[in-house]
Parts: structure tokens; sequence; C-alpha cells
């Protein structure tokens, strides 16, 4: 492969010559540092070569792909027809990527997060060309990763706005700024409360309260996320202790686990640790697990459940529904409880759309899981989840994401009720 950089200048003055365009695709592997640091960088090595493969045929003769750092791809499209082309070719890329990768009988699943820009439109030298493939590229992951974005004049200032946040993100933690939010959840039938999620917010001191989505995907891109989800898993263990001593003894936590921390070898001796030192029960925690999370390295994945599961802690699949599982791994996983995702639960009354959430539950159902709707916000959707034998449910309906002080209350009000 011939290398983009040295090749760019050329390509852009031909296009001044043609009066044609130029485009730089780049291309990031998500969240490939923690295939490497889990399965070893030879495993990692022969994924990429697989990964570079499928992207030259992809490619038109014409085109140019090169390594650009550990996990990224250049891509240089000389002379296209038009912007909608480059689409189409975005597009076909990341299919090619997120197809299923087998690797000495490994089967993985990657996506990757794809930044565009075009030139003369946005810049004229190919260093500054790439710098804004780059910054594209970052923004497509700020959006949730596995999609492609084009360069925009503002994404300068989010890139600059970006960098002041993970300066401000690194300092958080020794300033006290993080702080847990329990969502409670609730038994469907009675409305009594059984349990809650475990949700972290930061307060800013010139921000205010920054939600999460605005945070989390920067911290594990730059691994803060393995100190920050060690803290929640922590604070959530020791306040659902406190609550317990105080007479709640059933109540359950749920805490979500970031792909870093769930690759981490040393993730079960953590949590182990983390309910020693908080004194709680393991069949109290609740691990909440996405499915693209599960699918990078099934068998990994299942020996992992299977320890933290044989010691009585409760896994669950969170935003069920949305990822890339097949029902044959499902039956595989060692788990409790499926979670339906909000976007399931929002059509339930609106568009009286319900035949996902019937198929989940009906699934979970026949596999003998426990059930939870999320994101549960009409009288509408709680009588269908109820009707469908929903066991558990959270949302708006009943209770935002609140702090520990107003959860206590809110338990203590639920027990004057219950008593009368």
């Amino acid at each position: 492969m011939r290398s983009v950089v040295c090749c760019g200048s050329q390509a852009l003055a031909k296009g001044v010559r043609n009066n044609s365009k130029t485009a730089i695709l780049l291309l990031d592997i998500d969240r490939f540092k923690n295939i490497n640091d889990t399965l070893g960088h030879t495993i990692g090595d022969k994924l990429l070569t697989t990964l570079a493969q499928r992207i030259n045929k992809t490619l038109r003769d014409t085109d140019t792909v090169a390594r650009f750092g550990g996990d990224e791809f250049v891509v240089l499209v000389e002379e296209f027809q038009k912007i909608s082309n480059l689409a189409i070719l975005a597009t076909k890329l990341s299919k090619a990527i997120c197809s299923p990768i087998f690797i000495d009988n490994q089967e993985m699943y990657v996506t990757t997060s794809i930044g565009i820009s075009v030139a003369p439109d946005d810049a004229t030298h190919s260093d500054q060309l790439i710098q804004f493939a780059d910054t594209a590229m970052y923004r497509a992951k700020d959006l949730g990763r596995n999609n492609f974005q084009f360069f925009t004049s503002d994404m300068n200032a989010r890139s600059q706005e970006r960098l002041h946040l993970e300066t401000s993100l690194r300092k958080a933690l020794n300033r006290n700024e993080l702080v847990v939010y329990y969502q409670p959840q609730f038994d469907l039938n009675t409305q009594q409360i059984v349990g809650s999620e475990a949700l972290i917010r930061w307060q800013h001191p010139e921000r205010g309260l920054v939600p999460p989505n605005d945070f989390i995907p920067l911290a594990e891109e730059t691994g803060l996320i393995d100190q920050i989800g060690q803290w929640v898993l922590e604070q959530a263990c020791k306040q659902n202790k406190i609550w317990q001593l105080n007479g709640f003894t059933e109540l359950t936590i749920a805490v979500n686990l970031s792909a870093r921390q769930f690759l981490n070898k040393n993730l079960s001796n953590d949590v182990f640790n983390t309910l020693a030192g908080a004194g709680l029960a393991p069949q109290y925690l609740e691990l909440e697990l996405t499915e693209s999370l599960l699918m990078y390295d099934v068998e990994s994945s299942i020996k992992l459940m299977n320890t933290l599961s044989s010691k009585g802690i409760s896994l669950a699949i969170d935003d069920f529904g949305t990822g890339y599982s097949s029902l044959s791994y499902l039956h595989r996983f060692p788990i409790d409880k499926l979670k339906i995702d909000r976007s399931f639960v929002r059509p339930i009354g609106a568009s009286n759309d319900t035949i996902i959430a019937r198929t989940i539950i009906a699934l979970a159902q026949e596999m003998q899981l426990k059930i939870i709707a999320e994101g549960i916000e009409t009288e509408e959707q709680l009588y269908f989840l109820r009707q469908s034998n929903c066991h558990t449910g959270q949302g708006y309906l009943f209770s935002r994401p609140i702090p520990a002080q107003e959860f206590t209350a809110l338990l203590q009000k639920q027990k004057k009720l219950s008593e009368l």
C-alpha cells in the first residue's frame, strides 16, 4: 500500500489542475485497544491484516489506503463525482469491517468510526485535510461509534471543547465532582421499589450537571473509564449496603460495565474485592452488559460470566435487541435477566408498535429469564408491560435518577405507606 500522506499533496495538485475533488476517509477501529489488551498483539495484528484486506476489496483501483497509526486506516479518494459517493463508500466500508471475523478459532466483531474531509471544500493541504478527517472521526465516536461523519467548520470548536473537557475530566475524580445517582427499579405489579440502577453524573463547577452521554465516550477513549467505572462500582455497593443496614434488606443494585472494564483480566477479582470491602452479599449485585460488548470474544465472555455467576452475582444484558448477538449465543450466556431498551418501550401507546417488546418478553419467559423494561414514561406503557407479564421496570413515570439522599427518602416514604 502506498503512503497516503506522500500521495496526498500530489492528488490535491492534480485535483486543482483537473478541477476535481479529493477526499480523505479516516477509519478508526472502535475499542481496538481492548482487543490488544485482552487477546494480545498477535491477534490484534492478524485482525488489522484481515481488515486491511477487506478495505482493499471495497475500494476502486484508483483509491489508495494505508495504515495510519496503530488502529487507523486512511483512504485517499481521487476524482469522485458526488459527495453522496463518499457516503456510499463509507457505508460499504463499515459493513465490510463489521462482518464476523474468525482468527485462531475465535469469532470477533468490530466496528469502525469514519471521518471524512473533502478538498478543496474543507482544506487545500494534505496535512490539514487529514487533521479535519480526524476531527470528524472523533465526532463519529462522540455520536456512539459505528458511523461516519463529514467534517464541518463548527467541528473545530467542538475539537477544542473536547480537549478542554478531557482535561477537566482528568481532574474530576480528585476534586470529588463525580457523583452517583440512583434510578429506582419497581415491581410493576406492586409498584414497590425492589432495586436501583447506579448512574454516574458529573457536577462540573462551571457547566453544572453534565449528562453521561457528554463524557462517558470521552472517558472510554482516554482510558479514564477504568478508574471511573471502578469508583462507581465501589460507591454503588457501599450505598446499597447502607440501605440494607437501614432495614431495606432485599434491595439489589445494578451497575453498568464498560467494554474496557469487562475486558480487564482482573475484573472478577476487582468485583469480588469490592463486594467484600462493602460487606455486600454477591446476590444483591447485578452487572449490566451490552450485547456488542459480549460479542468481542464470545468464549472469553462466557468464561468470565461463569466466574461471576458462580459467586451469585446476577448478570443482565442491557439494551437488549439493539446489538447483534445471535439467539444461539444468547442461550450460552449464563445471564439472569434481559433489559428491554427504551427505544422498544417508547412506541408502546404512541404508535402501538409493540411487536419487539412482546417478542423480547416472550423470549425471556421461554428461557426462564427475568425481564426489566427501561424508559417507562406513560400509564399506557405500564399497563401493556403488566399485561405482558414484564416483571420490573424503571422510568420517569416512577422516578428520575436521583441522589442517594433522595432515594433514601423515597424508601422511607414507601415503608411508611406500607405500614398504614
